[in-house]
């Protein structure tokens, strides 16, 4: 009986997958709108519809940055690398959407002359703590071009 439970437990014990650890990192649900050449915008104004009602949000507009060139002291195992972040040229903002669904939403942004852009999207549910920690979201990104036309990233 022992050799029967000790056996079954061992089984156990090896079908089981490995651990994962999992952070506590939240996700915002939303749009999230980059505007990487922004001649012309200091405003911006979101409009997503779906299931026959729409929400409005001003977004504001932050500067994008990028992380700049990579400085290094030494090559061994206690040797630091360091960056800065340095600015693009561009814009970014995120509209907070609680009730933003995953499936299609039509997205109107109007900048500073007022004209409607508009694009459909469907946010993606963020797997922000890693695969295996559960999905939390629905988020979308849209980039606005040269035109100020919008297109899904």
């Amino acid at each position: 009986m022992r050799y029967a439970l000790g056996l079954a437990l061992l089984v156990t014990a090896g079908c089981s997958g490995p651990e994962i650890a999992c952070t506590a990192i939240g996700v915002p649900i939303g749009i999230s709108l980059s505007i990487p050449a922004p001649e012309g915008i200091s405003k911006a104004a979101l409009e997503a519809c779906w299931r026959g009602q729409c929400v409005t949000r001003d977004v504001g507009l932050f500067p994008e940055t990028s992380a700049g060139a990579t400085t290094c002291t030494g090559t061994g195992p206690d040797s630091s690398c360091g960056t800065s972040m340095v600015p693009t040229g561009g814009l970014h903002g995120f509209a907070d959407l609680p009730g933003l669904p995953a499936e299609p939403v039509r997205v109107t942004v109007r900048f500073d002359d007022g004209t409607p852009h508009t694009v459909e999207v469907i946010p993606a549910f963020v797997e922000a703590n890693g695969p295996g920690c559960g999905k939390d979201g629905p988020q979308a990104q849209l980039v606005a071009g040269p035109d100020h036309e919008l297109r899904v990233r």
